[in-house]
């Protein structure tokens, strides 16, 4: 009797063990739960490259041990930062999705340091079928002669430059947009190098773009592309050297003027 009432009350204090650590645990994620910060979110969608305003931003409660660790809880150190990114509507401000401190509004305050952007006339095959979205990354192709071959020089298509970012399409630099844009310009971002290469590229031929994978960083080497590559043509012979034959130069002579009796000769040897 007494190993039963013993047994018995060994289960009833590890059911109030249990309990007690149960009711515990709750009542710690309740008080976690309560603890709260101010955050700042965006309170509109936000374009990329706006300039912040005090009614596109607010505070909202976010859970203390949930609060990213660049987020901002003051509204007056947002105002007149310039947004790198787009922002939708609650979504918290981080410093990482704006422009540097003093930038300006619009596509400058989102190139990267050292770079620049230009732009590239295209139409809608040029462009990707209109695929070629801010954000992305291209290769840019340029189809021009090749000059060392003389007047007859064949067309040849070569890919200049890889991975490079596209900032806008015509007049939008949105990346939210994932809708293809018929357009008939789209601005890249390139070091200075790059810029002076597009430049000569679209003097002396047609560029286009190959839309590339997103995390695809690996270079590709190519000789370029030709009519006799494409086709598998033999490349033509090149012309023999004409041979012009000269007769051997006579050996210089040297002549005498004699006069044997009443005969005058001229006798060379």
């Amino acid at each position: 009797m007494r190993n039963a009432r013993a047994l018995m009350m060994i289960g009833i204090s590890l059911v109030a063990g249990l309990l007690a650590i149960v009711l515990a645990a709750r009542w710690l994620n309740q008080q976690t739960a309560l603890a709260t910060t101010k955050v700042a979110v965006a309170s509109v969608d936000v374009h990329l490259g706006q300039v912040l305003a005090r009614e596109q931003i607010r505070l909202i409660d976010w859970p203390t041990g949930a609060v990213p660790a660049s987020a901002f809880s003051d509204l007056g150190a947002l105002e007149g930062r310039v947004a790198r990114v787009g922002l939708q509507r609650d979504e918290v401000i981080l410093e990482s999705k704006l422009a540097p401190k003093g930038s300006k509004g619009g596509l400058s305050a989102i190139i990267t340091e050292g770079k620049r952007a230009i732009t590239v006339r295209v139409n809608d095959v040029v462009g990707v079928a209109g695929f070629a979205l801010p954000g992305n990354y291209v290769d840019v192709v340029v189809n021009t002669k090749d000059e060392r071959a003389g007047r007859n020089a064949p067309s040849i298509s070569k890919i200049v430059l890889e991975r490079i970012l596209v900032l806008a399409v015509a007049q939008e630099a949105s990346r939210d947009d994932t809708k293809p844009k018929v357009v008939n310009a789209v601005t890249l971002e390139v070091t200075p190098a790059q810029a002076e290469a597009i430049d000569l590229a679209r003097s002396v031929g047609q560029l286009s773009l190959v839309l590339r994978n997103q995390i695809d960083p690996d270079p590709v080497r190519t000789v370029g592309a030709t009519k006799e590559s494409l086709l598998g043509l033999a490349k033509p012979a090149p012309p023999r050297p004409r041979i012009v034959r000269t007769a051997a130069p006579r050996a210089a002579r040297t002549c005498i003027d004699t006069l044997v009796g009443t005969e005058r000769r001229l006798e060379c040897f």
